[in-house]
């Protein structure tokens, strides 16, 4: 006898964007890396080049200092485009949810009207509604 397939099992929402979150960090932490791994490199050939020239070495720390602050000014400029984005991202994710669940819900209120099944309020509200009836049958009785 074969063995039974298990039914694939789908991801939540919360996990999904947990996946998301944590892709995106990892993304952000090596670009990071890559920034720092350049910045090495410039500070390795610059030194490089002082030793070949014979430069100056006041003028190759301004020079090297120059370039941190330009490479911690791209820095930050990304990390807001990267934060801007993100939130455009789950602005547009809490919409097409509301846009998904209403759907679904349209779907399900469809569904049940076509098999002739009441909805949950329709329930309640004949409870209340015998619950009413026999109140007054009570009454009469009395």
């Amino acid at each position: 006898m074969p063995a039974k397939k298990k039914p694939a099992r789908r991801s939540r929402p919360a996990a999904r964007a947990r996946r998301t979150k944590s892709r995106l960090q990892k993304t952000w932490k090596d670009t990071q890396a890559a920034l720092s791994s350049a910045e090495a490199t410039v500070e390795k050939r610059v030194d490089a080049l002082v030793r070949r020239s014979g430069v100056d070495t006041r003028q190759a720390r301004k020079i090297l200092a120059a370039w941190r602050h330009r490479l911690d000014r791209e820095r930050k400029k990304a990390m807001k485009q990267v934060e801007g984005r993100l939130a455009g991202l789950q602005s547009r994710a809490r919409k097409e949810r509301r846009v998904l669940t209403r759907a679904v819900e349209d779907a399900v209120q469809r569904a049940l009207a076509a098999l002739n099944i009441p909805t949950r309020h329709e329930v309640h509200a004949l409870t209340r509604r015998v619950t009413e009836l026999s109140r007054k049958i009570d009454r009469f009785r009395r």
